[in-house]
């Protein structure tokens, strides 16, 4: 008597992968047996972005809240004074942070940051001192 097998449901894909298996398509492929590239740490659930993040030349930076990114900035903005050309570029600079820095405190989002406008006449003082000095 046949032996009874019940019947089992294969896909189009799924033959098309047994198919492959059988044929030994899948035989001695390059990283058998590796791990998958991209996997961080086990406990990093994040893995995934940094790689996004490292593949599409981004800075980690975007990630930051708002106000952590402005505070960031406005640091590199002062231990960068020596990088300016003129007083003109640096003033352009300060305005367009202190317009971004404005703007977030009207509406802070993300967590509190404190944070203030950058003084123009302040730094240019400094960045003058600094080229006097050259």
């Amino acid at each position: 008597m046949p032996r009874f097998e019940p019947s089992r449901f294969e896909s189009v894909v799924d033959q098309q992968i047994r198919a492959a298996q059988e044929r030994g398509e899948f035989d001695n492929l390059p990283g058998a047996g590796k791990p998958l590239p991209g996997q961080g740490r086990p406990d990093d659930e994040l893995w995934w972005v940094r790689g996004y993040l490292k593949r599409e030349g981004l800075p980690t930076e975007v990630l930051l809240p708002v106000g952590l990114r402005l505070a960031k900035e406005a640091e590199r903005l002062v231990d960068g004074l020596a990088g300016f050309t003129t007083e003109q570029a640096l003033r352009q600079a300060v305005r367009d942070l202190n317009g971004r820095i404005a703007e977030y405190l009207r509406a802070p989002e993300g967590p509190q940051i404190p944070l203030r406008p950058l003084r123009v006449d302040d730094l240019v003082a400094r960045w003058r001192a600094m080229r006097s000095t050259e």
